[in-house]
């Protein structure tokens, strides 16, 4: 009887990709493959089928794929264009009627001629059900430092958002004053300008209005000014 209760390995997960894709390749059936890894894992074929559409097939996803194509080619090169009832590549091996019977054990309560017999019931479905969630359950105990790890990154990263967010106010209000400042340098400059071109009509106005000079030449040939 298979009781099998320890965690899957990763050479466990391997055996089973393996076999699996294995067997879809060549024509047979899923359910053949997880009686063969059974046997070789001693596990029940329910454990390895678990296990299988649990975890270990959304990593081999487009193996798969690949093997239901190669099957299909296959079945055309041999001239199969109808589906064909699949194969089976393993043959589990038949148990025996004494492997069926449920085991009695006797034990003695306080004097030997008081034997009561104890009986082992057998592996039923809901036993063997619980014993995969166990066992998944075990799997997923590995996995737990890692989450807690993911954690970590995230309220690290959350920290890192936060102090990203406080540098850009503090930038948004250096910009701010600077766009003032930029501002007000742009009203300073414009009123210079105007004051610089009052000044300048002012002095092109005095010029207009101020009398030109006039000189007369006397008879030594010099020029003296001549009074207004």
């Amino acid at each position: 009887m298979k009781e099998r209760q320890d965690a899957w390995t990763e050479e466990n997960d391997l055996l089973l990709a393996e076999t699996v894709l294995r067997h879809v390749r060549e024509g047979s059936t899923q359910l053949n493959a997880f009686d063969e890894v059974g046997d070789v894992l001693n596990r029940t074929s329910a454990a390895c089928g678990f296990r299988w559409n649990a975890v270990v097939r959304h990593n081999y996803e487009k193996a798969l794929q690949l093997a239901k194509k190669q099957r299909k080619q296959r079945q055309r090169a041999l001239g199969q264009h109808q589906p064909v009832k699949k194969k089976l590549l393993y043959t589990p091996p038949v148990p025996t009627i004494e492997s069926l019977e449920a085991p009695v054990e006797f034990s003695t309560i306080e004097t030997p001629s008081a034997v009561t017999p104890k009986v082992t019931a057998p592996v039923t479905n809901e036993m063997v059900t619980i014993e995969h969630v166990i066992s998944y359950l075990e799997s997923m105990k590995n996995r737990t430092g890692s989450v807690s790890g993911l954690q970590k990154e995230n309220e690290r990263l959350k920290m890192e958002n936060r102090e990203l967010k406080d540098v850009n106010k503090e930038l948004e209000a250096k910009v701010a004053k600077l766009e003032q400042q930029s501002q007000n340098i742009q009203e300073d400059y414009e009123t210079l300008m105007k004051i610089m071109n009052r000044a300048r009509k002012l002095v092109l106005f005095e010029e207009e209005e101020r009398p030109s000079t006039k000189f007369k030449m006397d008879r030594n040939g010099n020029l003296e000014k001549v009074a207004e």
